[in-house]
C-alpha cells in the first residue's frame, strides 16, 4: 500500500507517493506561471493549474504502481489563501488570486475598525494576501463572476472538487489563513461571512487534517491514472504540512524553510493569543496534528536574495558552473569569508513579511569599503537574513513560546556553510532532514494515517528521517548575539530615509 503527496505550490506541483515504510517513490513535478499585473494582480490560470496537478498525480501514481505498491489514499499540501471561483457547471470563473496580489489593499482598512475581533476570531491581522479580502475585491471589481461563482475553493478543496469528491472539504489549517475562520470553535465565523457577503455554502466544509473527505471518482481516477476506490484525506496549509514532514510536532520545534521565501512555522501546545504576537503579526492557527496550533514568522525576501547576487554579481561563477556541471551556489557560496563580517544588511529587497508587514520598505547594506569583496556582502545578506528571523524568534520568546530546535528544509538547507551562519546566528541547533520534499511528506503521512488508523504522530517518529545537526559555534555565536542589538536599530532608523516616506 502507497500514500500519495500533492504539494500545490505557488509555482509549480510535486506529488510523490510513499510505501508503507515511509519510502519514497519517483517525484513527479510541472512547473506554471504566476501572472504579475501592473495594477498589482498576482495571479494563477486555475485550470492550468489542475491540468498540472492531474499530471503529477498520474506520474507519481504510476511510479508507485510500477513497484506493485498502488496508491490507497491522497491528500494535499496547499498554499495559502489563494481563491478560484467556480461557477455551478464547474467551470472556473476567473483566475486564482494568490497570496502576493495586492489589489484588495484597499479593503483592509474597511477592518480598522474591527481589528481587534479578527484577531480574536482568526488569530490573524489584516492583510491584502488573505482570502477575506480577496473576496472582498471580488465582490467589487467584478460583479458577474461574484453573482455567477456557486463556489469559492482555495487549492486544497479545488482539487477535493476536481478528484470527484461529493462535498469537497477544506483542512482547519487551510481554512484558518482565509481569515474567515474561527480557529478555537473550528467553524466559519458568521459575522465575517457577512461583512465579506458570502454564504457558508460557498464555501468548502471544514474538516481537521487527516480527516476522509471522500473517495475519487471513477471518472477522475481514470483521469488521473489512479485506481479506483483511493481515499481522499484533508491535508493542510503547506506549512504546517511541511511542519509535519520535518517532524516539527511538539513545542520547542520548528521548521525552518529555506525557499524562496524564508518561513519558520513553530509549533505551539494550543492557541495562543498575546499582545507581542498580534503587534508582530504573528498569527495562530491549527497544524496538521490534532490538538496543535502553529505561528509562522517569514521574510518575503529570503532565497530571491541570493537569485539576485547571482544575476548581479555572479555572472562569472554562473558560466564555470556550466561548464563543470555544478551547482552555481556551491561556488558562490565558497566565496564567503569564514568569519562574521564588518558589514550589516537589512535584507528588506522585498516588502517585509513578519513583524513589520511593510511593503515600502527597502534594503540596506552598512559598512562598505573599496576592499569590500563580493564575498563579505554575500555573506552579510545571509547573515541579515539570519537576524531578521532571530528578530522573529525573539518576539515569540517574548511571548512564552521558545524554539530551541529548528528542522530545516528546502534549497538552502543544501549548503553547510550557509546553516552553520544560521545557527551562529540564531544561537539555536539546526537539523537538517533527508527528505527535500517535506510538504509531500506530510500530505502522505495524514493520509496513511487516516488510512491505517495509525496516529499521524507515530507515524511521523519513522517515517521522518533527520541527518546532520548543525551546533553554534559559540565565539561566533557571542558577536552576533553582540551585533543583534545593532541590528535592531537599523529599521526604525532607516525608515524615515526611504525615498517615498522622506517624501510624505
Amino acid at each position: 500500500m502507497s500514500y500519495l503527496g500533492l504539494d500545490i505550490g505557488t509555482t509549480g506541483c510535486k506529488a510523490l507517493a510513499f510505501g508503507a515504510d515511509g519510502s519514497p517513490y519517483t517525484l513527479a513535478y510541472r512547473e506554471y506561471t504566476t501572472h504579475f499585473g501592473a495594477d498589482g494582480s498576482a495571479e494563477l490560470d486555475a485550470a492550468f493549474v489542475a491540468e498540472c496537478c492531474r499530471a503529477v498525480i498520474h506520474e507519481a501514481a504510476a511510479a508507485a504502481c510500477a513497484e506493485n505498491d498502488p496508491v490507497q489514499a491522497l491528500a494535499v499540501s496547499s498554499q495559502g489563501e489563494a481563491v478560484t471561483p467556480v461557477g455551478a457547471d464547474g467551470a472556473f470563473l476567473a483566475p486564482a488570486m494568490v497570496s502576493s496580489d495586492a489589489r484588495p489593499a484597499p479593503t483592509v482598512t474597511r477592518y480598522a475598525g474591527k481589528a481587534q475581533r479578527l484577531y480574536e476570531v482568526t488569530g490573524h491581522t489584516a492583510h491584502p494576501m488573505f482570502t477575506l479580502f480577496k473576496l472582498a475585491y471580488l465582490r467589487e471589481a467584478s460583479p458577474d463572476v461574484w453573482k455567477n461563482a456557486a463556489h469559492f475553493f482555495c487549492f486544497e478543496d479545488l482539487l477535493h472538487f476536481i478528484l470527484g469528491v461529493a462535498e469537497p472539504a477544506i483542512s482547519w489549517s487551510l481554512a484558518g489563513r482565509t481569515v474567515l475562520f474561527d480557529v478555537r470553535r473550528h467553524a466559519w465565523d458568521a459575522e465575517l461571512l457577512r461583512g465579506a457577503g458570502v454564504s457558508e455554502d460557498r464555501l468548502a466544509r471544514p474538516l481537521p487534517s487527516g480527516a476522509v473527505a471522500g473517495v475519487v471518482s471513477d471518472a477522475a481516477a481514470a483521469r488521473c491514472g489512479l485506481p479506483p476506490g483511493v481515499t481522499v484525506v484533508t491535508g493542510g496549509h503547506d506549512q504546517v504540512c511541511a511542519a509535519l514532514g520535518c517532524g516539527a510536532t511538539a513545542p520547542g520545534t520548528a521548521m525552518y524553510a529555506l525557499g524562496t521565501v524564508e518561513c519558520l512555522t513553530a509549533t505551539l501546545e494550543g492557541a495562543v493569543f498575546a499582545d507581542a504576537m498580534q503587534i508582530g503579526n504573528l498569527c495562530t492557527y491549527d497544524h496538521c496534528v490534532p490538538n496543535r496550533y502553529v505561528t509562522v514568522a517569514f521574510t518575503l525576501t529570503g532565497g530571491n536574495l541570493f537569485r539576485w547576487f547571482r544575476d548581479e554579481w555572479g555572472q562569472a561563477e554562473v558560466a564555470q558552473a556550466e561548464r563543470d556541471g555544478e551547482n552555481v551556489f556551491d561556488k558562490l557560496f565558497a566565496l564567503m569569508p569564514s568569519a562574521p563580517t564588518t558589514l550589516l544588511a537589512l535584507p528588506y529587497f522585498t516588502p517585509t513579511g513578519t513583524p513589520f508587514f511593510d511593503v515600502e520598505a527597502t534594503g540596506a547594506i552598512l559598512g562598505l569599503r573599496l576592499s569590500t569583496k563580493r564575498g563579505e556582502v554575500l555573506r552579510a545578506l545571509l547573515e541579515g537574513l539570519a537576524f531578521e528571523m532571530r528578530r522573529n524568534l525573539a518576539i515569540l520568546e517574548s511571548a512564552g513560546i521558545p524554539v530551541e530546535e529548528l528542522r530545516v528544509t528546502g534549497g538552502g538547507s543544501l549548503h553547510r556553510d550557509a546553516l552553520q551562519i544560521r545557527a551562529d546566528v540564531l544561537g539555536r541547533d539546526i537539523v537538517r532532514v533527508e527528505t527535500a520534499q517535506a510538504g509531500c511528506l506530510g500530505a502522505a503521512l495524514l493520509a496513511c494515517a487516516a488510512h491505517t488508523q495509525t496516529p499521524v504522530e507515530s507515524l511521523a517518529a519513522s517515517w521522518v528521517r533527520t541527518g546532520e545537526r548543525v551546533t553554534p559555534n559559540s565565539q561566533n555565536a557571542a558577536l552576533y548575539s553582540d551585533r543583534f542589538a545593532t541590528y535592531l536599530q537599523l529599521y526604525p532608523a532607516l525608515c524615515d530615509l526611504t525615498p517615498k516616506r522622506a517624501s510624505q
